[in-house]
């Protein structure tokens, strides 16, 4: 199963160019990695990234990440996947930008 990653440009830098991160600011706060699911994946842009131009999403698979990767209720009693360890390049099953467009962010197709 794959899982969802929103990224602003900065972060995703780092990540390319260290191999590993900490995540978001809201990442390191929690101190675990926030994820989610296709289907929880536009509310999350739109709760968490509404008007930010120039995200990436990457996509996760959920099972490579083993036994640090956990299920864990969160938002409206729904259970989101958290990482509980760096987030790794390797990590990354593909990445793609994530367009806004002065209303929405727009989703890739294979997600659907």
């Amino acid at each position: 199963m794959l899982i969802y990653k929103i990224f602003r440009a900065e972060e995703w830098a780092t990540l390319q160019t260290q191999g590993a991160s900490a995540g978001a600011p809201i990442d390191v706060a929690d101190g675990f990695v926030h994820f989610s699911t296709a289907k929880q994946a536009a509310e999350t842009a739109a709760k968490h990234f509404a008007g930010i131009e120039g995200l990436t999403l990457l996509a996760c698979d959920a099972e490579a990440m083993g036994d640090d990767l956990k299920w864990e209720v969160s938002r409206g009693g729904a259970l989101f996947p958290h990482l509980y360890r760096q987030f790794r390049l390797s990590d990354v099953a593909w990445s793609r930008p994530l367009p806004f467009d002065g209303q929405s962010h727009h989703f890739p197709e294979e997600m659907t």
